[in-house]
């Protein structure tokens, strides 16, 4: 059990890089299909209006514009706490767009046709705004874990970091732009992403 502990992030690290070559592969040999058309069905059950413009609220706080202005605003108030945080919150989302940019171009998957309920452009896998913003609020919740000392606030916050990170990527389920494979893939290579990016700054912060 202590040999689990010490290496907890690195086996989460293995299993989520893991489920993520696999969710991949099954996309290749079109054989997910079968998993995004039924996790579909279960979400469009609750399609409604009000529910439309839940799921539209929540999608764009996973958008490019939330999360530069979130960058911002939080760069801002670090800068102004003399905090050296900020620089490494832009990097990550830098290099969490990137990749997702390269990953879409090098699968090229089309987004799902016929139901979709706001307009989207470009390939669908994997879902930029599930991966960026598990990238992103994730770096926030590492970072409430480790400086933020009254537990009410810590996990009261990160609860509903985690929260919204899952909401995110439902949203682009229910609103018919993505697949679930495209969200899950970009929750777990975010995930191992993550686990490595923490790995390679954390005596920085």
């Amino acid at each position: 059990m202590d040999k689990i502990r010490e290496n907890k992030k690195w086996i989460l690290l293995g299993i989520t890089l893991a489920l993520f070559l696999m969710i991949l592969l099954s996309l290749l040999e079109n054989r997910i299909s079968a998993f995004d058309n039924r996790v579909y069905q279960i979400l469009s059950v609750w399609i409604s209006e009000p529910m439309t413009k839940i799921a539209t609220i929540i999608t764009f706080f996973g958008s490019a514009l939330a999360l530069i202005i979130i960058t911002i605003i939080v760069c801002l108030i670090l800068a102004y706490k003399k905090q050296k945080y900020g620089k490494y919150i832009i990097i990550n989302l830098v290099i969490a767009t990137v990749c997702n940019q390269i990953i879409k171009f090098l699968v090229a998957r089309p987004r799902p046709e016929g139901y979709r309920l706001v307009v989207e452009n470009g390939y669908s896998f994997p879902s930029g705004h599930t991966m960026v913003s598990m990238a992103f609020y994730g770096f926030f919740i590492y970072l409430i874990d480790k400086k933020i000392k009254n537990p009410y606030i810590k996990w009261s916050s990160i609860i509903l970091l985690t929260l919204l990170i899952s909401a995110i990527g439902l949203s682009r389920i229910y609103l018919g732009v993505h697949f679930a494979s495209d969200v899950l893939a970009g929750l777990c290579f975010s995930t191992s992403y993550l686990i490595i990016f923490l790995q390679i700054i954390k005596k920085k912060l």
